[in-house]
């Protein structure tokens, strides 16, 4: 959650689900004082693998639904943000965001794994899809790993 909120800041700041890859580099460095610009240009370069955003022409597009993500006031991203994660944690974070309780589903791709006989990203993405949510980028990361 701390990358996917993160990044929201900076679109939710100017209001618009496309903005300039300075701009977002700013808002991250200079007006939340969050991160240095280095760090920040690195979070894009995470986000961007990850599915989050997407690059056109110097922008920087949210490729998420920016309404979904609530940035508590008191909120400061930790060094989670800097790590890459597995297709099975981007699938269990996208179905939690889409209301799901973590522990749950946890537990439910743990069962179909077991049922199934596959990797835990498989199984994540499986439950993931099971329940309507879209986790193409998670499954193409899983893809790019056998």
């Amino acid at each position: 959650m701390s990358l996917r909120a993160t990044v929201a800041a900076p679109f939710k700041q100017e209001g618009k689900a496309r903005i300039g890859e300075h701009e977002f580099v700013v808002a991250l460095s200079l007006d939340r004082d969050w991160l240095s610009p280095d760090q920040a240009k690195r979070v894009i370069d995470i986000a961007t693998g990850e599915g989050l955003v997407s690059r056109d022409d110097g922008d920087l597009i949210a490729d998420f639904d920016l309404d979904s993500v609530e940035i508590p006031e008191d909120f400061s991203p930790d060094d989670s943000v800097f790590r890459e994660r597995s297709a099975f944690e981007r699938a269990v974070e996208a179905v939690e965001a889409d209301g799901h309780e973590k522990r749950e589903v946890v537990a439910a791709v743990n069962e179909l794994q077991r049922e199934l006989g596959v990797t835990a990203d498989a199984a994540a993405i499986v439950y993931a899809r099971r329940h309507g949510v879209d986790v193409s980028d998670a499954a193409d990361a899983a893809r790019e790993g056998l």
